[in-house]
């Protein structure tokens, strides 16, 4: 009997805010620049990047760009995808610093 293996797609488990909500600060706190952008650009695919680009007022091929595995996303373009995921950057204090 051969196993067959399909390829994983973060997206299928990014079924609620709680996990998009999980999944986003698990991201942000590797603090991997790629891997955040990487992040934003699975969460926007689920929500729809063409609603996205909409709200955003940013060409939706921009944000393909910005936010895949080598996208390097510009903070303006971050703050606006995160406004719309209903989210926003807020500093919190590492206490072992």
């Amino acid at each position: 009997m051969s196993e067959k293996f399909t390829e994983f797609d973060v997206s299928d488990l990014l079924t609620s805010e709680g996990a998009v909500e999980a999944f986003l600060t698990e991201a942000m706190e590797t603090g991997d620049a790629q891997h955040i952008a990487s992040a934003l650009g699975a969460v926007a695919r689920v929500k729809g990047m063409t609603k996205i680009a909409r709200e955003t007022g940013l060409a939706r091929e921009h944000l393909y760009r910005s936010l895949s595995e080598n996208g390097n996303p510009t903070l303006e373009t971050t703050l606006a995808v995160l406004k719309t995921f209903g989210f926003h950057l807020m500093p919190k204090h590492d206490a072992a610093v």
